[in-house]
C-alpha cells in the first residue's frame, strides 16, 4: 500500500526544487568587480569550483535545452517574456528557462509517481496529471509573484513620491531626483528601486525621458505608477511646475490609498463568513448542543430498547 504522506512529501520537495531552481536561474546577477578580482586567484577559483553558483549554472545547462524543445510562436514568446519582465526577470533566456522548468517538473513528477507505483495501475491518468501539474505550478507561481511585485511597487509609490517632492523643491532636477530616490529606498522597496535604476539607465543612454517613463509604466503595469508617469510626461511637455504637479498627485494618491483601505475593511466582513460557517459555528454547536444530545441519548435509548 502506498504511503500517502511520504508521496506528498516527495512531490512537495520536487516542486520546491523546481521553483527554487527557476528563481535562482532567473535572478542570477552579474558579480561585482571585487568578486571577479578575487576569482583571479587560482586558489580562490579552485576553492569555489563546487560552489552553489556552479550548481545553479549546471542546472541551467540542463533546463535550457529542455525549454528549447517546446515549439513556440513569436507571439507566445513575447507574451511570456513580458510576464517575466513584469515579475522582475529580465534575462533574455528567461522564457526558455521557464519552459524548461515546466518540462523538468513534469519529469520529476513522473519519476515520483513511478517510485510510488502509481504508473503501474493507470499510466495514462498519472502521466496527464504530471504534465498538468508541471505546466500549472510554474504559471501559478509566476502569477503570484507578479501580483506580489505589483503590490510592493504600489505600496512604495507614496514614499517615493514624497521624497521626489522634497528633492525637486530642494533644487534637484527630475532625473537626479529619481536617481537619488532609487538609491535611498533600495533597502526598503527593492522592486521600485530596480525600476527607477533602469529608468535612469535608459535616460543616460540617450533615450527620451517620455519614452523611458512609458517603458517604466509598461514594465510594471501598476495603475498608480501609470498615472504618475502621465503626470510627469504632461508636466515635461507643457513646462508646468514639477513640484506643484507632484504635490497635487500626492494628495490624490493619499485619497486613493484611504479608499482602498476602506474597501478592504468593508470586504473583511464578507471574507469572515466562510471560516465562520465552516469552522467556528460547528465547534460552537458541538460545545453548546453536545451535552444536551448526550443526555437525551442516555435518557431515551434505554426506554426505547425496553419497548
Amino acid at each position: 500500500m502506498v504511503n500517502l504522506p511520504l508521496l506528498a512529501a516527495v512531490i512537495g520537495v520536487l516542486v520546491f526544487i523546481a521553483i527554487f531552481t527557476l528563481a535562482s536561474a532567473m535572478f542570477g546577477r552579474s558579480r561585482n568587480l571585487e568578486q571577479r578580482v578575487r576569482q583571479t586567484d587560482p586558489e580562490t577559483a579552485s576553492g569555489s569550483r563546487f560552489s552553489f553558483r556552479n550548481l545553479i549554472k549546471g542546472s541551467e545547462q540542463i533546463i535550457k535545452p529542455l525549454g528549447e524543445m517546446i515549439p513556440r510562436s513569436p507571439e507566445e514568446m513575447s507574451r511570456q517574456e513580458r510576464r517575466l519582465v513584469t515579475a522582475g526577470f529580465r534575462r533574455k533566456d528567461a522564457p526558455v528557462l521557464f519552459y524548461g522548468v515546466k518540462i523538468a517538473l513534469a519529469i520529476l513528477l513522473l519519476i515520483a509517481f513511478t517510485v510510488a507505483g502509481k504508473l503501474a495501475n493507470n499510466p495514462i491518468l498519472w502521466v496527464l496529471i504530471a504534465i498538468l501539474f508541471g505546466a500549472m505550478i510554474p504559471d501559478f507561481w509566476m502569477s503570484r509573484r507578479i501580483k506580489t511585485r505589483k503590490e510592493n511597487i504600489q505600496l512604495a509609490i507614496p514614499d517615493a513620491l514624497d521624497l521626489t517632492v522634497v528633492c525637486v523643491e530642494a533644487g534637484l532636477g527630475l532625473d537626479q531626483s529619481l536617481m537619488r530616490i532609487g538609491q535611498e529606498i533600495r533597502p526598503i522597496h527593492r522592486d521600485l528601486s530596480d525600476e527607477l535604476r533602469l529608468l535612469n539607465l535608459e535616460v543616460s543612454a540617450g533615450k527620451a525621458r517620455a519614452q523611458s517613463l512609458r517603458n517604466l509604466a509598461n514594465r510594471t503595469e501598476v495603475d498608480d505608477l501609470k498615472a504618475l508617469v502621465a503626470v510627469l510626461i504632461q508636466t515635461d511637455r507643457f513646462g508646468t511646475s514639477v513640484a506643484q504637479s507632484l504635490r497635487v498627485f500626492s494628495d490624490s494618491l493619499r485619497v486613493k490609498r484611504r479608499q482602498r483601505a476602506e474597501e478592504r475593511a468593508a470586504k473583511t466582513t464578507i471574507k469572515m463568513i466562510p471560516p465562520l460557517v465552516f469552522f467556528i459555528m460547528p465547534a460552537i454547536f458541538v460545545v453548546v448542543l453536545g451535552p444536551a444530545v448526550i443526555t437525551i441519548v442516555q435518557s431515551f435509548l434505554p426506554s426505547l430498547g425496553n419497548q
